[in-house]
């Protein structure tokens, strides 16, 4: 089965990790963009993105889902 997991909160990484191992093909991961965090207000990445990025996964971040590059993607 091909899948595109949609996810962001960090207890979404244990969904993602078991898609991630089993026979599925994970097509690539959306989560949203980076945000600011904190009293320094840095840019903070979600657990996922992280995990993607570890596991060299297909990652898209897109603003709104109804923004015209991201249907295309």
């Amino acid at each position: 089965m091909r899948i595109i997991f949609m996810g962001t909160p960090d207890f979404a990484v244990d969904s993602l990790d078991s898609i991630y191992k089993s026979n599925h093909d994970l097509c690539g991961v959306v989560t949203t963009p980076d945000k600011k965090a904190g009293r320094g207000q840095k840019m903070k990445e979600s657990a996922v993105k992280r995990y993607c990025i570890s596991n060299c996964i297909k990652l898209l971040q897109p603003v709104a889902f109804n923004d015209k590059v991201f249907i295309i993607t």
